[in-house]
């Protein structure tokens, strides 16, 4: 790990604003992927800014009958939370299917959100990378790529966007609360929040730089069947290879239907909801028109339908 400074900041705006006066630096609130990285030297701050104690910890209604998740929420005090649990069940499921509890424990909202791919190459300081160098190449590209995108991929990148909650926050039509180090704020749509690669897999949000996440907003309950499944290589403590986070409305409105472990972010396609009543093919069919699986990580798109299909029975159950 290389030498880097510290600082505690008082309030968001100054955090940003630290952070903005400082080429290098960067948030650390749980650090549970930050300081991962700096140990294999892939991430590198020369300077850290510790937002721990800004208050953003708490989970408040909101004046349109959601909820307003403070980024410093804690992943098991989140997926723990009796509204969350019983309005949006399918994010409570989705936290309670990610790494461990140890590390829920620690794991931050806005770090769940901002968390860096786990493509091997990526993570191999001797590989070309695109994300971790600009410009250097995507070694993931004929190379080992079982676990990488089937979707959304570009000619300079086909890494997995790896998290969960983002999964389930697709499904819900969240917001991503900001400010900046001029203390201006604005509002994000989770659907934008996340970049695909194009030819600049090394700019992975919409954030600015040294903006900074302050909370998560969920919109009022949509009601509905919340259900999120998984499909790992074990059964705990490992990344999705699939996921699906669905909310099932059969006599309320449309599905909700985003797909995790297959794009580079959480993988909602509008049309492919629109085609429940054809059943977990037709809508898969839709959601995957235009992928570009490897030979390796095209078992990916049947495996999605196949875990479609056993949402799509759970909530006839239901």
């Amino acid at each position: 790990m290389k030498p880097f400074t510290y600082e505690r900041a008082a309030t968001p705006a100054a955090a940003a604003a630290a952070v903005a006066k400082t080429p290098g630096a960067k948030f650390v609130a749980g650090g549970t992927n930050l300081l991962d990285l700096m140990k294999l030297q892939v991430e590198t701050p020369r300077h850290l800014v510790d937002v721990n104690r800004l208050g953003l910890d708490t989970i408040d209604a909101t004046p349109e009958g959601g909820l307003r998740i403070g980024a410093l929420v804690r992943n098991t005090a989140l997926a723990a939370d009796p509204r969350v649990r019983r309005d949006y069940g399918v994010l409570s499921r989705a936290l309670l299917s990610a790494a461990s509890g140890q590390l829920r424990n620690k794991a931050t909202t806005a770090g769940n959100l901002l968390q860096r791919t786990r493509c091997p190459y990526f993570y191999d300081t001797n590989q070309p990378c695109n994300k971790r160098q600009p410009g250097s190449g995507c070694a993931a590209i004929g190379g080992f790529s079982r676990n990488l995108a089937v979707i959304g991929t570009s000619r300079d990148c086909i890494a997995t966007y790896p998290g969960d909650m983002a999964v389930a926050m697709r499904a819900l039509d969240a917001v991503v609360e900001t400010v900046d180090a001029t203390g201006a704020t604005r509002r994000i749509a989770i659907a934008d929040f996340h970049r695909l690669p194009g030819a600049t897999p090394w700019v992975e949000t919409a954030l600015k730089p040294a903006e900074m996440i302050t909370a998560v907003t969920l919109p009022a309950p949509i009601g509905g069947t919340h259900i999120y499944r998984k499909v790992r290589d074990r059964a705990s403590y490992a990344f999705a290879a699939v996921s699906v986070a669905a909310v099932l409305r059969p006599n309320e409105g449309p599905a909700r239907i985003a797909f995790g472990g297959v794009a580079p972010r959480p993988w909602r396609v509008a049309a492919a909801e629109q085609r429940v009543d054809g059943g977990s093919k037709a809508i898969a069919d839709t959601a995957f028109a235009g992928a570009t699986p490897t030979e390796q990580n095209a078992f990916k798109i049947p495996l999605a339908e196949r875990t479609l299909a056993a949402v799509l029975a759970e909530g006839a159950r239901a």
